[in-house]
């Protein structure tokens, strides 16, 4: 009977299988460091309508978040400013500025100003700003170091294994409420300890965090 296959062909299907398997692999590992950084635009700043620098407003001058996001400690959304609150500083402060140019627009003909959201979660994802500031979730957790962005972007995947790092061990990113708007918090060296006690004294229910109910209903 003629020989079909080359003599090589053992060879060839044993390093085919190898490399197969090693292609496999390398996809299962690039996949998701894709999707958690350029499919995910981590790090891609966001164009707005009008420049916002948030190192100097917070930075040099000193303005609290919540004096543009008002609602984060009391409501799911941190909401944006309204042009109302811009205007409150530049009516007074850089009148005229051509860098200012849309804010005064959106002024004159009342229509608001339509910032772009850079924190988009999916529909079917519930997240209360609240829930997470009243029991010690800084800001810079999920936004990074805010204070220090000329542009804004995301900081964070803000996937769904990302979200369970904390909602599964609480302990490692809860600091005291009094430290949860600075945005320079460094967590102590006993944070494992600190984070314990916090997740008592704040009745955090660690059971629940994990559970699918907590984010999808």
């Amino acid at each position: 009977m003629p020989q079909i296959f080359p003599p090589n062909a053992n060879a060839f299907v044993r390093w085919a299988l190898i490399g197969g398997g090693l292609f496999v692999g390398l996809l299962a590992v690039a996949l998701p460091i894709y999707a958690r950084t350029v499919n995910n635009a981590v790090g891609v700043p966001v164009a707005q309508p009008v420049d916002f620098p948030h190192n100097l407003h917070t930075a040099q001058l000193g303005i609290d978040c919540r004096f543009c996001h008002t609602s984060v400690e009391v409501a799911a959304s941190a909401n944006v400013p309204a042009t109302e609150t811009c205007m409150g500083c530049h009516s007074q402060i850089r009148v005229g500025d051509p860098m200012l140019a849309g804010v005064a627009a959106s002024w004159d003909s009342g229509l608001p100003l339509e910032w772009n959201r850079v924190h988009d979660m999916a529909d079917y994802v519930y997240f209360d700003h609240s829930a997470h500031i009243n029991n010690g979730v800084g800001c810079s957790t999920c936004h990074g170091r805010v204070d220090q962005m000329t542009e804004i972007w995301k900081e964070e995947p803000l996937t769904m294994g990302w979200c369970l790092e904390c909602h599964r061990a609480p302990e490692r990113f809860v600091r005291p409420r009094s430290e949860v708007f600075n945005m320079a918090y460094v967590p102590p060296a006993d944070q494992l300890t600190l984070g314990a006690e916090l997740v008592a004294t704040y009745h955090i229910d660690s059971d629940a965090l994990p559970q699918c109910s907590t984010c999808h209903r």
